[in-house]
Formats: structure tokens, sequence, C-alpha cells
């Protein structure tokens, strides 16, 4: 049984903990470290993995992911081409179309609709790569523009960049089935009111749908793009029914749809171990994102996977 790769996310605090957590997530063989994006909330995720660079030597590093809608596209090719260099040969490039109003309310505009954000996700993800790739790029799209971009210094050491979709729109999910090394599959549906919270996306034919889209996007490559969820909640427990119950009532859903869904894992470890299987063998899935706040219960089961290594 293929052994799924576990990446975790998580926000740095301070300097001793931020190293700390980089050197136990490289320990207990974790495939990545990864910070969210989001201006104003969060730490500028290039600066915390950087930090995390020096510390480690194997992990994989990425923002997770990156806001399409107000990133510019040369800023941020030299920000993973920085990273890439300091680390290695270890960054990411992972991308979101955004959802969040506020974000681009404080930079002065306003958050397009549904079309632009696709409109622009693709002119930024296209440029980045390109940009990444030693290319010259020149863009007169209203959504953005570029003249002559060209990122001469430094260069990533990796060709390319692995890149990494995250979202749910159904046009970016066959688009990166196509383009993507990585399809991020977060259980997220429509934004709601608040402009951060989400509703769940969990039903087994909503992902069923998703997976298709990237399928149908990827004929004609040799290899589809490898299928990654994110982890809600980790709960190792023998008492799965009544865990089930309560994390139903708090994410919004079903008992049936937590059980069948891989953004949950609770369970025993071989419980869960099983239930990854599961999703392997029906949408693909063989890399999973964890929260720092769900790490204790997450080791115990990224060892499990692992045969029991540390």
């Amino acid at each position: 049984m293929h052994t799924p790769l576990v990446s975790v996310q998580a926000q740095p605090r301070d300097r001793a903990s931020w190293a700390a957590l980089a050197r136990r997530a490289e320990a207990q063989g974790y495939d990545a470290l990864l910070t969210a994006d989001h201006p104003g909330t969060t730490a500028s995720p290039f600066v915390a993995l950087a930090a995390a660079a020096m510390v480690t030597e194997r992990l994989g590093l990425g923002s997770y992911v990156s806001h399409a809608g107000i990133r510019e596209p040369l800023l941020l090719a030299s920000d993973v081409a920085t990273l890439d260099v300091l680390s290695g040969g270890r960054a990411r490039l992972a991308l979101g179309a955004g959802h969040t109003p506020v974000e681009w309310e404080m930079l002065g505009s306003r958050r397009p609709d549904v079309a632009g954000r696709v409109r622009r996700f693709l002119a930024v993800a296209e440029t980045c790569r390109a940009l990444l790739a030693g290319e010259s790029v020149t863009r007169t799209a209203p959504e953005m523009r570029t003249h002559g971009a060209t990122l001469a210094g430094p260069r990533p050491v990796q060709q390319p960049v692995p890149f990494v979709f995250g979202g749910g729109n159904s046009t970016l999910l066959r688009w990166a089935g196509g383009h993507a090394d990585v399809v991020a599959l977060s259980g997220l549906g429509r934004t709601l009111p608040d402009g951060h919270s989400h509703e769940t996306r969990w039903k087994p034919a909503d992902i069923d749908r998703q997976v298709q889209l990237v399928e149908e996007g990827a004929a004609g490559r040799a290899r589809a793009p490898e299928r990654e969820a994110l982890v809600q909640a980790v709960e190792v427990t023998d008492d799965a029914e009544g865990a089930v119950q309560r994390l139903a009532r708090t994410f919004g859903t079903t008992r049936a749809e937590v059980l069948a869904s891989p953004y949950v894992w609770v369970g025993t470890v071989a419980e869960i171990a099983e239930a990854t299987a599961r999703h392997a063998q029906r949408w693909g899935i063989t890399r999973y994102v964890v929260r720092e706040p769900h790490l204790d219960d997450a080791d115990l089961v990224l060892a499990h996977l692992r045969g029991g290594r540390p």
C-alpha cells in the first residue's frame, strides 16, 4: 500500500517555537512545512519559510496558498525563487484565486466576481510559472499588466519549481488538471457573509465531481496531478462514534459525510490509515496537509502509516 505524504500547515509565534516546529516536522517525517498567506492576519509566508529553511535540510517549504488576486507575479516569483535558493531547492509555488473580500479592500480595490477572479488567477499563475522558468513576459490584459518582466536573479535551483493549485472552482480544477503538479482539495464551499468562513463541501459526490474535472483537464498528459486533502481535524480515539457526532455538529455537516470525508481523520490510527487507503482508491488522494493544533495526534497517524518508524 502506498504511504501518503503528509505536510504541516502552521504559523510562527516566536523564533524558538518556529524553529522547533520545523525541526520536529522534519524529524517526524513530514513532507513539507506550509504557511497560510492572508496579508494582515498571518505572517509573511516567505519570511517565515526562509527562517525554517535555515534549521532544516530536507523539509519542503511553501505557502498554502498564495492569493493570486492581490499578489503581483514578479514579486511572488522572486519570493519563491529566493526561498528555493536559500533552502537548496525545496520551495513550492502554490496559488489560489482568493476569497476574502477584506484582503482586496485593504489594498484599495474590490473583490472581483468569480469570472474575474478566475481570469486573474490564470494570468498570475501563467506569468509566475513563466518567470520561474526563465522566460520574459509581457501581458496587456485588464486583469494584469506586465512589460518585459524577467526574473534574472536569483534563479531557482529547481527546474521546474513544483506547482500546487488550491481551490474548488470548476474552471480552475480543469485547468489545474492540465498544468499543476498537485491539486489541493480543501472541502471548502461558498464563502459565507463574514468573508472568511465557508460552507463545507464534503459530500462524496462533490469530491467525485472535483476529481473528474481534474482528470478531464489532465487528458493528454503523461501523468495527472497528485491529489491532496486539507485535514480540518485530527482526533485519534477509540470512541470514533462519539467524535464523529461532535465533529458533524462543529462543521455543520452529517455523520455520514464526516466518515466518508478525506478532510477529517478520526478513529484509531489503524482506522485512519484504512480511510486513507479508501481515499486513495476512490479519489487518488495520496497527500494530506494537517494543521499544527492537531500535530500530536497526526504524529501518531504518520508513525503508523510509515510502519511504526519514528
